[in-house]
């Protein structure tokens, strides 16, 4: 007889009710690298691109982003950035899409050139300067950093022969901003130039752009 069919013992003690308490909804959340994305207007740092003289070290997030805006309002004929993945907390943001929109429509040989190593970060974000990209491909070119050549590890974005903002580390906020130094801007923009001529159309940019 199977114990489904099995007549019930009267007398057989009842088991005491088990006493469940729900623990509750309870989330996982990983520490955030870099702040969340936010609407937040932005100001641009005070210094004037080509007059500025010193040295301007940063280490908190607003203060990259203050640099970051004020070289892309002031540039007037270049501008190259280099970065791991776009970085969506430094440059995908509404102030520095209208400024990068301003300075592409002001004159048709103004360009911006961007290397990025990691494009599918970027892709999934929807990330600003890539709906930018969209819009304007005469003057806005996206490249991929070749994977299978010696790269620099750091993040930079050059303004015109003066400016550069810096950040050997891009996992932290800290780097320094210049305003008006011809000689090291010369040098980052060489090392530039020679990573766009071996640098790589990626299909994922190339499909999201068309």
């Amino acid at each position: 007889m199977s114990e489904e069919n099995a007549p019930i013992d009267e007398n057989e003690p009842e088991l005491p009710a088990i006493d469940f308490q729900s623990p509750g909804r309870f989330s996982v959340r990983n520490p955030d690298t870099f702040p969340a994305l936010t609407t937040e207007a932005r100001e641009p740092a005070p210094f004037l691109l080509g007059q500025h003289p010193h040295l301007e070290r940063f280490t908190r997030p607003e203060q990259a982003q203050a640099h970051a805006l004020a070289l892309l309002l002031q540039a007037r004929q270049s501008l190259s950035l280099y970065s791991p993945d776009l970085e969506a907390w430094l440059y995908s943001h509404s102030s520095v899409q209208e400024a990068c929109t301003r300075f592409l429509l002001a004159s048709p040989k103004n360009r911006l050139r961007i290397l990025v190593r990691d494009v599918g970060k970027p892709v999934r974000q929807g990330h600003r300067l890539l709906n930018l990209a969209r819009r304007i491909t005469s003057n806005l070119h996206i490249r991929r950093i070749n994977p299978d050549h010696p790269s620099d590890e750091s993040a930079y974005l050059l303004a015109d022969d003066r400016g550069l903002l810096l950040r050997e580390a891009p996992e932290q906020y800290a780097g320094y901003a210049l305003y008006n130094d011809p000689g090291r801007v010369r040098q980052r923009q060489a090392q530039f130039d020679q990573a766009w001529d071996i640098s790589i159309s990626d299909p994922d940019l190339r499909s999201i752009l068309l």
